[in-house]
């Protein structure tokens, strides 16, 4: 009892002797005054790669598939030979086309001799109008004869044609399925040409930027002004490498898409080292600005199932709890806050969550005065 005595009058006793005694302070907690300030927001969405002109190739001609003249992944220019069909067939018609054209034209020059000379007995009243115009005749089928003779020598030439496979731009080549010997026809797929000077990563862009852009409103004819104000876009590929060059958006579809309620976008990447390849998956970041919000610490944020509440500050030193809304800024440690916060407010930025309703969590440190 008198050891206890002694306890309860020691404070008493240091205060009568002239020694100030400081208020306890609380360490683990951590305050913060709300204020607004800029941040940028990292949008990331998932893209996959595309050339600027990826073209299927198949042949226009049924036949032997004779040589391929390129490998898989190989740079090539525009009219450069890529595979060759057996043309034996092909220059057999056109042989054959190219000797009834000569057949044709030798009927043409009897049939006009006979027009001519008809037409000179007619004029001096030897022959009659009937046997000139049966002459005429004559001559003007022969002159079509001629023409659909032509005709089948240059369709002959374009078949053989056909039999030679050249590039229609430049790019590279995708895989080729086809080997020597097989037999390839207008169905058949020998590769894809990716021209890959240009590269367009395609991606659908979320309702959170729709939104946006609806409150915003913007319409089709401002569409071309809002996508040239949009910040420059980064590729990340699946290791988590940075394309070294930046991107710029080039369309944005005036559709949404009924299913995945989202647009489809497309950004234009240089590709002048060829290190972009049509089909790799990866990640589209662009950062947007948002200015003048309200940005906390995650540390401040308590979750309680789906709703999210800070620890404000009362005048009283003590911690009252508030509801708010907010929006991820995705550098993983901080949440700009909607709504449920004002300027100027002081919430509990540390320690949030070992806090409880009404818990006094501000204690003022004095210093230790030596009183003589």
């Amino acid at each position: 009892m008198n050891k206890y005595i002694t306890l309860l009058l020691a404070p008493l006793m240091l205060t009568a002797c002239g020694v100030d005694v400081p208020q306890e302070t609380q360490s683990s907690f951590e305050t913060m005054t709300v204020k607004k300030s800029d941040i940028e927001l990292p949008y990331k969405f998932s893209a996959k790669m595309k050339g600027s002109n990826d073209v299927t190739i198949t042949p226009q001609a049924s036949g032997q598939l004779m040589k391929i003249c390129v490998t898989e992944g190989q740079q090539v220019k525009k009219g450069q030979t890529l595979f060759i069909i057996d043309s034996r067939n092909a220059r057999l018609e056109l042989e054959a086309a190219q000797a009834n054209l000569q057949a044709a034209k030798a009927q043409e020059n009897s049939a006009k001799l006979e027009y001519e000379s008809n037409k000179n007995l007619f004029d001096k009243k030897i022959v009659s109008s009937y046997m000139l115009s049966n002459s005429e005749n004559a001559y003007k089928q022969a002159q079509a004869a001629v023409a659909q003779a032509r005709a089948a020598v240059n369709r002959a030439k374009v078949e053989l044609g056909f039999c030679t496979i050249t590039a229609p731009v430049s790019g590279v080549t995708g895989s080729i399925p086809v080997r020597v010997g097989d037999q390839v026809s207008p169905m058949s797929e020998l590769t894809i040409l990716s021209g890959n000077t240009t590269m367009y990563a395609e991606f659908s862009v979320n309702e959170a930027i729709i939104e946006e852009m609806v409150h915003y409103g913007i319409n089709a004819d401002e569409m071309d002004k809002y996508i040239a104000k949009l910040p420059e876009a980064t590729f990340v590929m699946k290791n988590g490498t940075k394309y070294p060059h930046k991107g710029r958006v080039v369309s944005l579809t005036g559709v949404v898409n009924s299913e995945t309620g989202s647009l489809t976008a497309k950004v234009s990447f240089p590709n002048p080292d060829g290190h972009l390849y049509s089909g790799i998956q990866g990640t589209i970041v662009m950062s947007f600005a948002e200015k003048n919000v309200i940005v906390i610490p995650q540390s401040a944020v308590v979750r309680l199932q789906d709703k999210s509440q800070v620890y404000k500050v009362k005048a009283d030193s003590t911690a009252t709890a508030v509801e708010i809304k907010t929006l991820d800024t995705g550098n993983g440690k901080d949440f700009i806050v909607t709504t449920g916060l004002k300027v100027g407010e002081k919430i509990i930025s540390t320690g949030a969550n070992n806090v409880t309703e009404g818990q006094k969590v501000l204690f003022p440190e004095e210093k230790v005065k030596n009183k003589k």
